[in-house]
This record gives structure tokens, C-alpha cells and sequence, in this order.
């Protein structure tokens, strides 16, 4: 059978409607339900992050904080303002795989079912509902793949500027960039796209890149690599472990079983339909990252943003399975089934159902809901909608606990929470209550430091007793705030006060560290 090549641009204009009316739903979903339950923890502490703007901080490249800092200026600090660019990132990432599979030679079935399978995966509608650097991440690696296919394919070589560019705001959103470039540069070196390495403008797009990337790179050499201890510690103290076998299985979870015959599909025809073909580097591509991924023990959901370059050839793939006209019935099928099964696990992606009957609905339907990436995840809820409970809750039992202060000690009262949500909620929701802004050792918020407060009046949240009673000869719990639907670590949580410093305060500051 002759391999379809690319649509002229008029052609792609024909069926393009297919994908925009796609990705068109994934942003109604998406400005529907984003709203629901409340803040993801990161999202606090992104927030903050935009307060203390800077080219670096100490778990992160600055690209979420930015966007955290312009949501709020546009339009305003409530969740469908912070989640309003992940919401725009979801239906792109929709539309992105829907224009790969056409790159790829697919008509109009190819491109739907590409982005109707990407629609359906609810790792993907996770994501893409808070802000994360995980909802943009799928965008930057796919526009460089689309970049590098066309000039694979024949497009001017000075096209890798751009890909330079894409790469290195990449960079600036998550350091996993570098890992998709190694997979970009193995899969051109084991195919027959590695001609392009006799051009000088993929080396140029490279120094692009790093100089797009320089100046976060500089932060951190200055500030000792702390993202690096982030990572080194999590893998020791906070990630759960996960076996081969577990990750792979995981990913069927994530990209939704129903879309299995897909995107295996996908990889099945970059090594037949396109073993010979410059294509094929998209292919080796993803399963350098899933070799990568595999022998680093990384956390499942590392993969995610590589199901573009599948699930764009599993469109192409079926289209071809079933051109001819006794495969209708199919050509119909397949898409319903998809579309159907994505309804039935939409609750999973997207909080659509009132926190009471998602429990039930979990107890009839338990797909995936007991998966954890953190060891203290243990509760009734999967644990990204766990991490959307507790932090009104407990800015609020903090505030009653500041509010019975005398004023005159209420005034150099400092508040000190364990982890950059409680901080991150306290700076939020606070201000409501007049409360001042949170201390914290956690992350960035520990380079923010201890501000003025000489400690001789503590409200802590969370911390640990054992370190309180090292740093103070006055340790009074006041409360425990009790968070069902949240993490274990937030629920039944301690506010204590303190006081009788034994040392002054900003010395003390030191202990509170914890990069994790």
C-alpha cells in the first residue's frame, strides 16, 4: 500500500474541523468543572512562587510561577483563573495530536481519532484541570516533534531555530525537557532521519535552547543544585516505588484501557508502515523515553506527555486497517466505544460528581483510584483530588487560634506551617482572617525566610512536636484540624503555640529546612 504523505495546507482546512470541535470540548470540560472542590496544594504554592518572582527556585523552573503571577493579574486568584491556561494547554494538547496524525499522512478519521483517544484519557483531563508544569509539559514536546518531523521530511533545516526556542522555554517549565531531547536525538540518530545531524542549524537550535535555559541553569549552580537534592530526596523518602511491570500497567490506567489498541497501534506503524521512512525517529523516540523512564525507577506518570507521538500514528494506522468500505461499521464503533468509555471514567479525570457520590461511584468503579506517588497519600480519595481538601479548613482553625492571641502579642505573632501547602493556603486564604503571611522550611519558602519575628510567639502548623520542643520551652497544642477527604498528613493535624525561644529565632530558622 502506498504511504499517504502530509495534506497540502487547503486539504488540512477540510478536515481540520474534526479536531478543532474536539479540542473545543476538552476546553468546555475542562471551564465546566475546573471550579469544583478546591485548590491542588501546588497550585498555593505556585501562587506563592508568583509573588517572590525569580529565574529559579528550589523544585522548579520559573515558568509555572510566571503563569501563576499573570493568571492572577488577568484574572484574579479564584480556581477558574489559575486553571484557566491549563484548561487552554488540555484542548491544545487535543488539537496538537489530532495536526500530528495529519502530518503523519492521516485523513479526517486519523486526525479524530487521535485527539478524540487524547480527549479520553484521564491522566490527561487530570492534569490539564490545575496548574501544573504537567499540563504544558505535553505541548512542548510535542511541537518539537511536529518541528522535527517536517524538517525530517524535507522542510528548511532553519526550522531548528524554532525547535531551540520550543526547547528552551521547555526547559523553563520542567528540567524533563532534557530528557526529551536525548530521546529526540536517539530516535533521529537510529532512524533514517539522522541525515539531519549533517546540518549546522540543529547544533545552532541547541545553543538556542541552553541560552533560553541559562539563566535558571545559573540560579541553581548559585544555590547549590537544590532541585537536585528535591529529586534525591523524594526518591528516598516521599515516592513510592514502582516495578516495571507496575509502571507499564499504569500507563494503560492513565491513557485509559479503551485506548490501548491505539496507541500500540501507533508504535506497531512507526516500525512497519514506517520502518523505512524518516518518521520511524518518532517511534524510537518513545521508547527511548520509556527505556529512560524504566531504568531511572521515575514515577509513572513521567511518560504522559510522550502519548502524542503514539496516539497521532495509531490514528494513521487504523485509518489505514479500515479503508476499505466493509469496515464502515467499524470506522463507527471505534470512535462511539472510545467516546463512551471516556464518559464512564470522566469522574476520574475531571471533578464532576459532588465529593459523596465520587466515593460511591469509586466503589463501583475502582479504576486506578487506590495508584499513590507519595508514600503519605493514604486516604479515601485518589490523590489528586485528596490534595484538593483541608486548606480552608485549616486556614480558618489557624485564624481562631491567632484571633484568642492578646493583641499585643498577637502583633509579632509569626505562623510557621510543615509544608508549602499549609504555607501556600495560609498566604491565600488568610487574608480574609487579616492574617500575616506563613513561614515555612519547605522548598522556596525556607529561601523566603523567617522575616522580623523574633519567635517568642509561634502558631505552627503541622510541624513535627519533637522538632517545637527543640527550638522552644513552650509548646501548648491548641487544636487539631480534622480534614476527611484529605491526605493522612492533613488530617487530624496539630496547631500548636509556641514560645520561650532557646535561641534567637532567625538562628533557629535552619532547622525548619526541608527540601523534598
Amino acid at each position: 500500500m502506498q504511504e499517504k504523505q502530509p495534506a497540502p495546507r487547503h486539504e488540512w482546512r477540510k478536515t481540520a474541523w474534526v479536531v478543532f470541535a474536539l479540542a473545543a470540548i476538552a476546553l468546555l470540560l475542562h471551564f465546566l468543572f475546573n471550579r469544583q472542590y478546591g485548590f491542588f496544594r501546588d497550585e498555593l504554592y505556585y501562587m506563592a512562587c508568583g509573588h517572590h518572582l525569580a529565574w529559579g527556585y528550589v523544585d522548579q523552573p520559573p515558568l509555572v510561577a510566571v503563569v501563576a503571577r499573570v493568571s492572577e493579574w488577568l484574572l484574579g486568584s479564584n480556581l477558574f483563573a489559575i486553571r484557566f491556561f491549563p484548561a487552554i494547554a488540555g484542548a491544545a494538547v487535543v488539537f496538537l495530536t489530532g495536526k500530528l496524525a495529519g502530518e503523519l499522512g492521516g485523513g479526517k478519521f486519523a486526525q479524530g481519532l487521535a485527539a478524540l483517544a487524547m480527549l479520553a484519557a484521564p491522566a490527561y483531563l487530570a492534569f490539564d484541570n490545575f496548574l501544573s508544569m504537567n499540563a504544558f509539559e505535553p505541548i512542548f514536546w510535542t511541537l518539537c516533534a511536529l518541528i522535527a518531523l517536517r524538517i525530517a521530511r524535507g522542510a528548511d533545516e532553519r526550522w531548528w531555530l524554532l525547535f531551540g526556542v520550543v526547547a528552551g522555554i521547555g526547559l523553563l517549565n520542567k528540567n524533563s525537557m532534557l530528557i526529551f531531547g536525548y530521546a529526540i536525538f536517539v530516535g533521529l540518530l537510529l532512524s533514517p532521519a539522522r541525515r539531519v545531524f549533517y546540518s549546522k542549524w540543529i547544533w545552532i537550535a541547541a545553543l538556542v535552547a541552553f541560552a533560553i535555559f541559562a539563566p535558571n541553569f545559573a540560579w541553581q549552580w548559585r544555590h547549590g543544585w537544590p532541585q537536585i537534592q528535591v529529586v534525591l530526596n523524594a526518591r528516598m523518602y516521599k515516592d513510592v516505588p514502582v516495578t516495571p511491570l507496575g509502571f507499564l500497567f499504569d500507563q494503560v490506567l492513565f491513557m485509559h484501557p479503551i485506548t490501548v489498541p491505539i496507541w500500540a497501534a501507533g508504535l506497531w506503524w512507526y516500525f512497519t508502515a514506517a520502518r523505512e521512512k524518516p518518521e520511524r525517529f518518532l517511534g524510537v523516540t518513545w521508547l527511548a523515553l520509556l527505556g529512560v523512564f524504566l531504568l531511572l525507577r521515575s514515577k509513572s506518570y513521567y511518560l504522559l506527555p510522550a502519548y502524542p507521538l503514539l496516539v497521532s500514528a495509531g490514528g494513521v494506522a487504523w485509518e489505514r486497517w479500515l479503508e476499505s468500505a466493509r469496515w464502515n461499521r467499524v470506522r463507527v464503533a471505534l470512535p462511539a466505544a472510545i467516546a463512551l468509555a471516556g464518559v464512564v471514567t470522566l469522574p476520574y479525570g475531571l471533578p464532576i460528581l459532588p465529593i459523596r457520590d465520587f466515593l460511591r461511584y469509586e466503589k463501583i468503579l475502582p479504576m486506578g483510584s487506590d495508584i499513590r506517588v507519595e508514600r503519605d497519600a493514604d486516604g479515601p480519595l485518589p490523590q489528586l483530588y485528596a490534595d484538593m481538601f483541608s486548606w480552608r479548613n485549616t486556614t480558618r482553625a489557624v485564624a481562631g487560634v491567632y484571633d484568642a492571641l492578646p493583641p499585643a502579642e498577637r502583633a509579632g505573632c509569626a505562623i510557621v506551617a510543615w509544608n508549602y501547602g499549609e504555607a501556600g493556603a495560609i498566604d491565600h486564604y488568610g487574608k480574609r482572617y487579616g492574617l500575616p503571611q506563613a513561614l515555612s522550611g519547605h522548598n522556596n519558602f525556607y529561601f523566603w525566610g523567617p522575616g522580623n519575628y523574633s519567635g517568642a510567639c509561634v502558631i505552627a502548623v503541622g510541624v513535627p512536636l519533637s522538632l517545637l520542643d527543640e527550638m522552644f520551652g513552650s509548646v501548648q497544642l491548641k487544636t487539631k484540624v480534622i480534614n476527611p477527604h484529605a491526605m493522612a498528613v492533613e488530617n487530624h493535624l496539630p496547631i500548636y503555640l509556641c514560645g520561650k525561644p532557646k535561641a534567637p529565632f532567625d538562628k533557629m530558622w535552619p532547622k525548619l529546612r526541608y527540601y523534598i
